[in-house]
């Protein structure tokens, strides 16, 4: 009998890890992962063990400043993390074994005061930079308006996407339909990869703040809504048949409401995509022990829609998320620079 998590994948979802710690990465794959993503708070967790000391250390005497060490030692995680998924890509023509690479978060900080265009520059020119001499490397941008300016521009120069920061239909749109235009600019499609992730727990925590009169639908926006958008984005590559799947990835898939089984997300949405699952969920869902079967196609009772499409304004949920998003994309990076600030005190004054 298969585990948890085996079911999950026999059942047709591609199970990814929401982290490039090691000793994660390698518990995952035995759990059968077979690809994974990054960001700072990760990277900062992993400052905070002290297990990376020595690799910090080297960087420091290279003369590196504390923003060349946060971006350098991401680079080695992520690097470290794509070599153990490798083979995935191989086996399956790149179609999976992906390792996600988040360009910085730091250029949607209002404080720096860039217009959008001047994001999306940016955001090409760190996206071919850090995509450079990587197969199996996603470059993540988020679905800003500056992010999405930027999609076009990437897709067109054969860089796999991963777009982040997602919540709306609206976005997923604009997002896939600039990023299949730069798709279309290309010699050939062999080698076109593009996924979409969706937030889902943050969407509910969202609708228990600002829609309180919700009954039945209190607690299904957010799955209602990525079940939305994977139908349609299933729907409008099934028409364009590209020679790899271009995929929504279920993310923030970790439950924040009291009360909610750890695998609300999970067991929800089973049967094709992406989930990129936090370590303790992925853990939680193993030790429940449970068989998954299909339900990422199965929408709650037409109440609870009627209710969602007559309650909750998506443009207003769209524009709090995406202005809160914003802040948690920026403050870990800073706190990520800090935290690389302190660690150089601690060795340079160590015996």
């Amino acid at each position: 009998m298969p585990s948890a998590l085996q079911s999950l994948i026999q059942a047709g979802t591609k199970l990814w890890l929401d982290s490039v710690d090691p000793d994660e990465v390698a518990r995952n794959l035995q759990w059968g992962a077979t690809g994974a993503t990054s960001n700072p708070i990760i990277v900062a967790d992993l400052i905070k063990s002290g297990r990376f000391d020595e690799q910090l250390q080297g960087m420091m005497d290279k003369g590196l400043d504390d923003e060349g060490i946060a971006w350098a030692l991401t680079d080695y995680l992520v690097r470290k993390t794509q070599k153990e998924f490798g083979p995935t890509w191989e086996k399956t023509g790149g179609n999976d074994g992906y390792v996600s690479f988040e360009l910085d978060p730091l250029l949607e900080d209002p404080a720096l005061g860039l217009s959008d265009k001047d994001r999306a520059i940016r955001y090409i020119d760190l996206g071919k930079s850090w995509a450079k001499g990587h197969d199996n490397r996603l470059i993540k941008v988020p679905a800003t308006p500056g992010g999405i300016m930027a999609l076009e521009e990437l897709a067109a120069a054969n860089i796999p996407l991963n777009v982040t920061l997602m919540f709306t239909l609206r976005q997923y749109r604009a997002a896939r339909d600039s990023i299949w235009r730069g798709a279309q600019r290309r010699a050939s499609l062999d080698t076109f990869k593009s996924v979409y992730s969706i937030f889902i727990s943050r969407v509910d925590v969202y609708t228990d703040k600002h829609e309180p009169n919700l009954s039945a639908a209190q607690g299904w926006v957010g799955i209602v809504n990525a079940k939305r958008i994977w139908q349609e984005n299933d729907q409008f590559w099934k028409s364009r048949n590209p020679p790899l799947q271009q995929e929504i990835v279920f993310a923030s898939t970790g439950v924040k409401m009291e009360g909610d089984p750890p695998d609300k997300y999970v067991s929800t949405l089973v049967g094709d995509g992406i989930q990129t699952n936090p370590p303790a969920t992925n853990e939680a869902v193993e030790k429940l022990g449970k068989t998954y079967h299909r339900t990422v196609d199965q929408l709650p009772p037409k109440a609870v829609l009627e209710e969602i499409d007559q309650e909750v304004d998506m443009r207003k949920l769209e524009k709090t998320l995406l202005e809160e998003g914003i802040r948690k994309f920026a403050d870990p990076q800073k706190e990520l620079l800090k935290l690389i600030g302190d660690k150089r005190q601690q060795l340079a004054a160590a015996p």
